[in-house]
């Protein structure tokens, strides 16, 4: 689908959001600004309702649907972050909601869908095969289909985060957001951009699941292989929609090792005392990594998206990683 998304729709949801969602700590890093030779900041949307920012787009879609849509009841697909935000925001509104996920869904991000009353349903081995199945289930059943990432609201949802930031600190050289569908960084770079046209915003992916870091360089959806990732939020397949906005607003996208998603999850545990999951520490990798480049001196934003992980895989990767950056 073509997907038209203003500034003025992300102004407009958050002022919608005010007093649905929390107003998410921003906080300089010294330790992360030493490594990384520049000042750098986090916006903890690990510490946002439902842990994690998505929570902002899923309120903000909800509210648009009529009475008779809610009457019908949602249905969405999703790795586990969008699944919750959902069920919380259809709670609120006394609507059914149907969540289908992967197997491959943490099981704390499955306890939490259930804690806000949603039907679970556990289909297939990845995002885009919970997905498929989820489009059945709504021909099947008259549900409403929320997609997680490639809908205006559920973008201008996620772009309140960008714009809590900024209202805070707006003079930010750049910005990196962990990229999986599009919806954040879609978001991110349309509130960003139209504060500061100058900005820089930089998507990161991991290796295990690349399809914007190749999508966005051969400007169309590219093939590309994936393989099982820590940042389970960020894997699967990207639309067209958010591809043909991207490539409008987006200035690179750039690529992590499993390896150093863990060693971020665990610096932020000791040096932040964050528990963060692997989806949300891929901007922190990247900086610990010297992944981007031409940094020195310049003011630095990650969005710490999601909180979302399993205590025993967090405690595991804590045990395994050293305290400094290898």
């Amino acid at each position: 689908m073509s997907l038209s998304v203003s500034f003025l729709d992300i102004v407009k949801a958050h002022k919608n959001l005010k007093g649905q969602v929390i107003h998410t700590p921003l906080i300089s890093s010294p330790a992360l600004s030493a490594i990384a030779d520049a000042d750098v900041w986090m916006k903890l949307e690990c510490h946002q309702k439902t842990g994690s920012f998505k929570a902002r787009g899923a309120l903000n879609k909800i509210a648009s649907l009529t009475e008779e849509e809610l009457a019908r009841g949602v249905i969405t697909a999703s790795a586990g972050n969008h699944a919750q935000g959902v069920a919380y925001a259809s709670s609120l509104k006394g609507a059914s909601a149907l969540i289908v996920v992967p197997k491959t869904a943490p099981e704390t991000k499955k306890a939490g869908i259930k804690r806000y009353g949603a039907e679970l349903v556990v289909y297939g081995d990845s995002y885009d095969d919970a997905e498929s199945h989820a489009y059945e289930l709504a021909k099947e059943t008259g549900r409403t289909f929320v997609h997680a990432f490639e809908d205006n609201e559920i973008i201008a949802g996620q772009g309140t985060a960008a714009l809590e930031a900024l209202l805070e600190e707006p003079d930010f050289d750049v910005i990196l957001v962990p990229a999986g569908g599009g919806g954040l960084i879609c978001g991110v770079a349309l509130a960003a951009k139209a504060i500061n046209p100058d900005v820089q915003v930089i998507g990161i992916q991991t290796y295990a699941s690349p399809p914007w870091y190749y999508s966005f360089r051969e400007k169309r959806l590219a093939e590309v292989v994936y393989s099982d990732s820590l940042a389970d939020g960020l894997h699967g397949g990207i639309t067209q929609g958010n591809l043909d906005l991207a490539l409008q607003i987006i200035d690179d996208f750039l690529l992590v090792e499993e390896e150093h998603v863990a060693q971020a999850m665990s610096w932020l545990a000791k040096e932040h005392h964050l528990m963060v999951e692997g989806s949300g520490a891929v901007g922190v990798a990247s900086l610990m990594q010297g992944t981007v480049p031409d940094l020195e001196g310049k003011k630095v934003l990650t969005i710490v998206s999601g909180s979302n992980v399993d205590a025993g895989k967090l405690a595991e990767i804590i045990g395994k990683h050293a305290y400094g950056i290898g």
